[in-house]
């Protein structure tokens, strides 16, 4: 699929209609993240079930400083409308791929849990 361009218009549809969105957060004139956009590129082949999107902080500045990104590139992971990771520098391939797998593997409703969005939890008190 490869990666798609996030703006303040279709953030929220985009995050809203797909359980695991990655967001590279990138400049066009910031040496690290044209040094990372070929490993965020190829890590979106090799996961086609996952949504890569990548967002201009320089033409989408509203988003950009919605999530208070202050460093580029910043990798964020959003996980059923959660943002479970969010961290500049770009990433060697393997440190990308493991956060990936890391990613995978968490259990959404203990996340929920520990940032007190657990519905279940709501109800029982």
């Amino acid at each position: 699929m490869g990666t798609r361009e996030l703006t303040k218009d279709n953030f929220n549809e985009i995050v809203e209609e797909n359980p695991f969105v990655l967001v590279d957060f990138w400049a066009s004139w910031c040496g690290p993240c044209r040094s990372f956009a070929p490993v965020y590129d190829k890590a979106a082949e090799a996961n086609p079930d996952l949504v890569f999107a990548k967002v201009d902080t320089e033409a989408q500045q509203e988003l950009a400083a919605a999530f208070e990104i202050r460093s580029i590139p910043t990798l964020m992971i959003i996980r059923d409308r959660t943002v479970v990771f969010s961290q500049p520098g770009a990433l060697p391939a393997p440190a990308l791929e493991d956060l990936i797998k890391q990613a995978r593997a968490l259990d959404m409703d203990e996340v929920r849990r520990e940032i007190g969005q657990d519905p279940k939890a709501a109800e029982e008190a």
